[in-house]
């Protein structure tokens, strides 16, 4: 009796030793779990800070392109070697009221 006393309190010791490791198992795997996630976000929040970086920088030349492209002396250096365009005369010019 004493026998069948200590070996079924072994076995609830050994049930609870079970329980506290998978316990225990458990939290590390969940644990590297979300540390893995976290260092993937990083990865991906870095890759699009690139992303934005080079999409700004292609903004800026955009702009400077468009500036040149808008410029008054390329127009009309445009309008006069290319399409042979020349300033009107005063009489030519028809002032509407």
């Amino acid at each position: 009796m004493l026998k069948a006393r200590k070996k079924a309190r072994n076995l609830k010791m050994m049930g609870i030793w079970i329980i506290i490791m998978v316990i225990f198992i458990a939290e590390l795997l969940l644990y590297t779990w979300s540390r893995v996630q976290c260092v993937q976000l990083g990865y991906a929040v870095s890759e699009l800070t690139e992303i934005h970086h080079k999409r700004i920088t292609m903004q800026s030349n955009l702009k400077i392109e468009l500036a040149r492209l808008k410029s008054p002396d390329r127009i009309v250096n445009i309008a006069k070697n290319q399409l042979g365009l020349i300033m009107p005369t005063s009489e030519q010019i028809i002032l509407m009221p």
